[in-house]
């Protein structure tokens, strides 16, 4: 039987039922299953019943994986794993997975292993939706405009934050990255055009770091109108997988000092095109050790 597919928005987000994600992939599911998410964007299963190598082995279904991070280690005894865990980092910006390198993931999946007993949700966003509701005239901008992502990310944290939250931050940005992308990224599965920005976004191409910076928000301000987002709640042992080519997320940080874990695995990606053709460029780095490029689009 072909899985069911439940929307959860009226824009973004669907779940899935009647998948057993422990059995050997069967090509109509997995055919099935990402025909539903270049759909809607994000799917969600409920009791999945994964450790690392059954999160890994789905991830699978959907593309060579990256490991873990560019500069991140894996999770122990893992190469592909990353812990998203609230006592080393808490991602509460809007931003599209490692969209510092030139082919940034195609996907991300997400495992939940701690749920918190309030808050800790994950906004996704849907990017084409956001674009698509842009007026005319500041389409037809965007569609001409290339953005700098860089990690040299701005993580001001407050003055009691942990020293592992810290050593974190300094891993993170350890390793210089840069990448021109174009500010609006053609899909190359669906031809959908989304805005390819978020926090990673720094400079925009011939423009100053204010008028950049003024630009890139109301841009933003677009993809996260509340009917763009699926906020999704976390219980245990569910797994989310969303297109990170046109969706940006955001872990909210609202669930105090509880403990929060969930653990990603991410799929290679292909170099985003603009609407001019013009492929992304890597300015600053080499993260080849992180990920192949999909030459063809999975």
């Amino acid at each position: 039987m072909p899985p069911s597919i439940r929307k959860l928005t009226g824009r973004i987000g669907a779940a899935v039922e009647g998948v057993d994600l422990t059995a050997p992939p069967d090509p109509l599911t997995v055919t099935a299953l990402r025909d539903a998410l270049n759909e809607h964007k994000a799917i969600v299963f409920d009791d999945v019943n994964l450790d690392h190598a059954g999160q890994e082995r789905v991830a699978g279904w959907f593309g060579e994986l990256t490991t873990a991070h560019p500069n991140v280690p894996a999770a122990d005894g893992t190469t592909n794993v990353l812990a998203v865990d609230s006592e080393t980092s808490k991602a509460n910006e809007w931003h599209t997975d490692v969209s510092f390198v030139v082919n940034p993931p195609q996907a991300t999946t997400l495992r939940s292993v701690v749920t918190t007993p309030y808050g800790g949700e994950t906004l996704i966003a849907n990017a084409a939706a956001a674009y698509r509701d842009l007026p005319g005239p500041l389409r037809a901008l965007a569609d001409s405009l290339r953005v700098v992502h860089t990690n040299r990310y701005d993580y001001a944290r407050p003055s009691a934050t942990t020293a592992q939250r810290q050593e974190y931050d300094r891993i993170f940005v350890s390793t210089p990255y840069e990448a021109e992308h174009p500010v609006v990224r053609v899909h190359p599965l669906t031809g959908e055009r989304g805005l390819f920005i978020g926090g990673f976004a720094r400079q925009i191409i011939g423009l100053s770091s204010s008028e950049s910076a003024e630009l890139l928000r109301l841009f933003q301000s677009y993809v996260t109108r509340p009917e763009n987002i699926l906020r999704w709640t976390w219980a245990p042992n569910q797994l989310l997988i969303f297109d990170n080519r046109i969706t940006q997320h955001y872990g909210v940080d609202n669930y105090d000092d509880h403990p929060r874990r969930l653990n990603r695995v991410t799929i290679a990606g292909d170099v985003p095109v603009g609407v001019d053709g013009r492929h992304s460029e890597q300015l600053v780095g080499d993260a080849s050790h992180y990920s192949s490029v999909l030459e063809v689009a999975a």
